[in-house]
């Protein structure tokens, strides 16, 4: 057990003994290697380490075991959206409905489907309206079925700031899946069964350190998530790093098939609880053009074809829904691929 100067507490357990595994489907599921055939160009990234709060001195588990972090007592629950379908790409795909969360991202559909996807983030520590059960975050998401038929399966991984859940404002590294459109099934983290962690180094659910600062320093973090052809199950790594996979057994179209739609961005939920918009900051809280050092930013998007090659992105789609709340605004350039900025500060005298 350790005590992270953060105030977690970080219990090393049985990699067997993970929640995933509390789930009578996981009963017989035989924890997975890490692939030796990971997509090309993965293992050619960047080698540094990322860092969280809780193992800043270099403190990590020892082997079969995982780093878990306790719920806080008192918890708010995580609720995602619910989906609805549109035109995207000439091809209907599931896209994020109203329901107060709000959204600033970019999406692609690929007629070929999507093995799974690669892109850069920054991270921040935006401010988030506390008592409100509101959050902030960035995040991928792999997307495939119909929420008409409630059979919408999603994979999702990225940062997040939740005071109501994590009772402070750092943002956390999260994972979350559902197959039913977040009816009966939606798991943050390992908070229950469904994800399965092989990392020995990551506590998900901890804090990311250091974060980006404005016109300072730009933290960032390079996420990954594949479909291993050979077994259907769906692989998290973070620049180097092998976190975990969701297995194929969670889902229905993903199971077996690619994902049809990938998303990146940002999304919050505005409850307006003071009667009018939301203060709560996207990203950063500073909107798209103001660029470089002080908006969040998804940069060097790339999908993940049937032959396990990472393919830069070269069209998206951008899509929010108050551009005066939270707008996004991409581009492309030798260094960065495509990318987007995205972001903005919630309620000011343009926001609704």
């Amino acid at each position: 057990m350790y005590k992270s100067p953060d105030g977690d507490i970080i219990d090393c357990v049985h990699i067997r003994e993970q929640p995933a595994f509390d789930d009578p489907l996981m009963q017989s599921h035989v924890i997975k290697d890490t692939p030796a055939r990971l997509p090309y160009t993965i293992n050619q990234t960047d080698k540094r380490r990322v860092w969280q709060v809780w193992n800043q001195n270099g403190t990590s588990c020892p082997d079969q075991t995982i780093p878990i972090r306790r719920t806080v007592v008192g918890a708010k629950p995580f609720k995602k959206s619910h989906w609805t379908d549109v035109r995207i790409n000439r091809r209907t795909v599931p896209y994020a409905a109203e329901q107060g969360h709000e959204y600033a991202i970019g999406g692609l559909g690929y007629l070929h489907g999507i093995y799974g996807t690669a892109a850069t983030m920054n991270v921040w520590d935006p401010s988030v309206e506390r008592g409100t059960d509101e959050f902030s975050l960035s995040q991928i998401w792999l997307v495939a079925g119909h929420y008409n038929k409630d059979d919408l399966n999603t994979i999702e991984a990225g940062w997040q700031v939740f005071p109501d859940h994590y009772h402070d404002s750092q943002p956390r590294l999260f994972v979350y899946w559902t197959r039913d459109t977040y009816q009966k099934t939606g798991c943050l983290n390992l908070e229950c069964s469904g994800f399965v962690q092989v990392s020995n180094q990551f506590a998900v659910g901890s804090a990311f350190s250091p974060t980006s600062s404005y016109g300072g320093s730009q933290f960032d973090v390079t996420m990954f998530i594949w479909k291993d052809a050979n077994d259907g199950n769906w692989w998290l790594i973070i620049d180097s790093s092998v976190i975990g996979y969701w297995p194929a057994k969670l889902f229905t179209h993903l199971a077996h098939g690619p994902a049809e739609l990938v998303q990146w961005g940002g999304e919050i939920v505005n409850t307006q609880s003071y009667g009018q918009h939301t203060t709560t900051h996207m990203g950063s809280g500073h909107f798209a053009e103001e660029g470089y050092g002080k908006a969040s930013f998804f940069r060097n998007l790339k999908i993940i074809d049937y032959l396990a090659y990472l393919q830069p992105v070269q069209e998206f789609t951008l899509y929010t829904k108050h551009p005066t709340c939270y707008n996004a605004q991409k581009g492309h350039s030798e260094e960065w691929g495509s990318y987007f900025y995205f972001g903005g500060p919630g309620f000011n005298s343009l926001c609704p």
